[in-house]
């Protein structure tokens, strides 16, 4: 399903990765690939490609949506050597590669892109059994992005951290996948305080880790007077 926001057509097309369309045909992909939720999918119509962490990064999944002129905005953690999968150097990518801070800011065509800080908090509920968080500081990042009339906020794999709170989102593209990373509850009361024009989630029901309950979360957020709306298909991806 399309969504129409504030003249964006947003998809989720499954796990992390979200399509952003404005009404003059710039586009932009979050987090593009992993667990075959693009194969099939070769549209390479992307303008820009932003990477938050390792764990979300597919050099095959870049490929399958990034124009051959495309800028690929990759946080400056991500390294090919921390992850087992077979994939392309970053900097071997075969487009403009841009690297970004925790902390850092980057247009393109008109685009604007913040980064800031993701992760998880040691004392939080989001730690493995060793007491360690799963996405520590300095990990990943979120990314906010400003295109055409509308500002999109995409927290990464992250807790539902104060300073996103701060924010001035329209779209809010909430992760609610738990266990690892935020979990419905915490997504929600983090969409009622940023007060957003709509909440999209993604990021859950991928595999059993991610499994979340998208309606309850939809109601909860409904009850709040936040507008949200489900895109189920990337759920079955």
């Amino acid at each position: 399903m399309t969504v129409r926001h504030d003249g964006l057509l947003v998809e989720w097309l499954g796990y992390a990765t979200a399509r952003l369309e404005t009404e003059d045909g710039f586009v932009a992909y979050l987090d593009p690939g992993r667990y075959g939720v693009l194969d099939g999918y070769d549209a390479r119509d992307g303008d820009l490609v932003c990477v938050t962490h390792v764990h979300h990064y597919d050099s095959d999944g870049i490929g399958r949506v990034a124009k051959e002129d495309a800028t690929v905005v990759v946080y400056e953690g991500v390294d090919a050597n921390d992850t087992d999968r077979d994939v392309t150097p970053v900097d071997d990518l075969p487009y403009e590669v841009v690297r970004i801070g925790e902390e850092d800011h980057y247009a393109a065509g008109g685009v604007d892109a913040w980064s800031m800080p993701a992760y998880n908090e040691p004392d939080g509920p989001h730690v493995d059994e060793d007491g360690e968080p799963y996405h520590p500081k300095g990990f990943g990042v979120a990314f906010l992005l400003s295109l055409g009339d509308a500002t999109v906020f995409w927290p990464g794999d992250s807790d539902a951290l104060d300073g996103f709170r701060e924010l001035d989102a329209s779209l809010f593209l909430a992760n609610i996948g738990g266990s690892v990373v935020m979990d419905r509850h915490e997504a929600a009361d983090l969409a009622e305080a940023l007060d957003p024009d709509l909440v999209l989630p993604i990021h859950y029901d991928t595999f059993d880790l991610l499994a979340a309950d998208s309606a309850a979360f939809a109601a909860d957020v409904a009850k709040r007077g936040v507008p949200v709306v489900l895109d189920e298909r990337g759920a079955n991806q």
